[in-house]
């Protein structure tokens, strides 16, 4: 598939924001790391926006487990966890069949548990420094309330495309 660089016909300084999105769900997430910034769109219409806190080492493409990047590309969200570590979490696809192959081609494993998630459970947003600092091990962080919100409007099997 090719690599989405935005919604066909949306403008990235004149996008429509939905105020009356509670009916519609995303059928696109978009990352952007270099703007700490994930969307929520629908079709045309940017229906949600967040910052976001990245992995502790955000330049570039995750190349293997544990170098702390958050991974770059299309991919799906394929499952969630409501009990997870965080407060509750999206999981994205990585590492694709593209991404396996580069790692070992390096001799390393590309990781995995690559997630959208809310802050630690039992911390604060002001523990963890959100979203002042990078601090996941690659994932893409929001605070709780927004991962509430991004929940109810990423049904699994939605495509979720991460910029540099």
């Amino acid at each position: 598939m090719a690599l989405i660089a935005q919604p066909s016909g949306v403008h990235a300084d004149t996008p429509r924001l939905s105020y009356n999105s509670s009916l519609n769900k995303a059928d696109l997430v978009l990352i952007r790391k270099g703007e700490r910034r994930l969307e929520l769109w629908h079709g045309q219409e940017l229906l949600r926006h967040y910052r976001v806190a990245l992995g502790r080492n955000p330049d570039g493409p995750k190349q293997r487990q544990g170098d702390g990047r958050t991974p770059e590309g299309q991919y799906i969200i394929d499952w969630r966890n409501p009990d997870s570590d965080f407060h509750l979490s999206l999981h994205i696809s990585y590492p694709a069949v593209s991404d396996i192959a580069r790692a070992r081609e390096a001799g390393h494993s590309p990781g995995e548990l690559i997630m959208i998630h809310g802050l630690p459970n039992g911390f604060s947003a002001r523990y963890v420094e959100h979203p002042q600092r990078d601090w996941t091990e690659g994932c893409i962080a929001v605070t709780n309330a927004e991962i509430e919100e991004i929940w109810r409007m990423v049904d699994d099997g939605t495509t979720i495309v991460i910029l540099p």
